[in-house]
């Protein structure tokens, strides 16, 4: 009679960890190998047991009704072996395991309030290994294998249907370089703004704040549109035109003088930045509690900056 094969503890591993993260990249990260290793290991093992484990089509691993089954039998072996004194105190000489955290953000948003203070984060959190990744807000992109993720929309609506929390109650007001301002006629109101030449995005759309200065404006319908906040920025810096910006994201240039805030008229954007977290492991909850007493500290902090340097109220 043959000997019975057992199935190899890094495959039992491999599917244990895959099934309860729904991810072979997420189970690669715990295991420290590839995800092309642990989807090799769950491959065998289900050869070797013949039957499928794991369904692998949409976003997420799942089990199968076998697959149930059998996690349940595998997860009470594992949790034994774990609890071997010989295999405790291996784990505790074992120096403390790198945790891969992915985060996804619009472009504007990490640049200039995300990467500024990284490094704060870094040291509260030198276990976390952190990879930025950059979302398309305006094509609805995002990043579906992120552990946390910087969204932007119509918070009202979206928190409906998408949850998360958001980070930051954000202002408008217009901004200008001081070489637009040197070649036209000088404001004192902003009904002056008329002739002005007008950055358009549909990221920031002017209705908001036109309404809170008592303008009946429609929405401009000349003139340059971006589809990006940064470059709506950079555009108002190098003298293109009037830019209805968020302090939080523009005070790196008001406060080099690149940019001045023309009044202090403030609407509340259209858009909000808000956060959703994919996953529940120590280093994707302590970045969510991070990121949410930045981005209350920086909005308070810039408007208030911003504000004190406004030309014309």
């Amino acid at each position: 009679m043959d000997p019975i094969r057992l199935p190899s503890i890094d495959a039992l591993r491999a599917f244990e960890t895959a099934a309860r993260l729904g991810s072979f990249e997420r189970a690669a990260d715990e295991l420290n190998v590839t995800a092309s290793a642990v989807s090799k290991r769950v491959t065998g093992l289900e050869e070797q047991l013949g039957t499928v484990l794991l369904q692998r089509g949409g976003k997420t691993l799942a089990p199968t009704l076998a697959g149930k089954e059998y996690l349940e039998q595998v997860s009470v072996a594992l949790a034994m072996l774990n609890a071997v004194p010989l295999h405790q105190a291996a784990r505790r000489s074992n120096q403390p395991q790198r945790q891969r955290l992915r985060v996804c953000a619009p472009p504007t948003f990490a640049r200039q309030i995300l990467v500024p203070h990284l490094q704060q984060f870094t040291e509260l959190h030198p276990e976390a290994d952190l990879e930025l990744m950059l979302s398309i807000p305006y094509l609805g992109g995002h990043a579906v294998d992120s552990d946390v993720e910087v969204r932007t929309g119509d918070w009202k609506a979206d928190a409906k249907t998408l949850g998360g929390q958001r980070l930051m109650v954000d202002a408008v007001l217009p901004m200008a370089s001081p070489a637009l301002l040197s070649r036209f006629a000088a404001l004192h109101q902003p009904s002056d703004l008329l002739n002005w030449p007008l950055l358009r995005t549909p990221l920031e759309p002017w209705a908001p704040w036109f309404k809170a200065a008592g303008l009946p404006w429609p929405e401009p319908q000349s003139g340059p549109k971006l589809v990006d906040l940064g470059l709506t920025l950079e555009a108002a810096v190098s003298g293109q035109g009037v830019v209805l910006a968020r302090p939080s994201l523009a005070r790196a240039w008001v406060v080099s003088g690149a940019l001045l805030p023309l009044f202090a008229v403030t609407a509340e954007p259209v858009n909000s930045y808000y956060l959703q977290r994919h996953a529940s492991d120590p280093a994707a909850v302590g970045f969510s509690s991070w990121l949410l007493d930045l981005c209350e500290r920086v909005a308070q902090d810039a408007l208030r900056e911003v504000l004190s340097q406004v030309q014309l109220t």
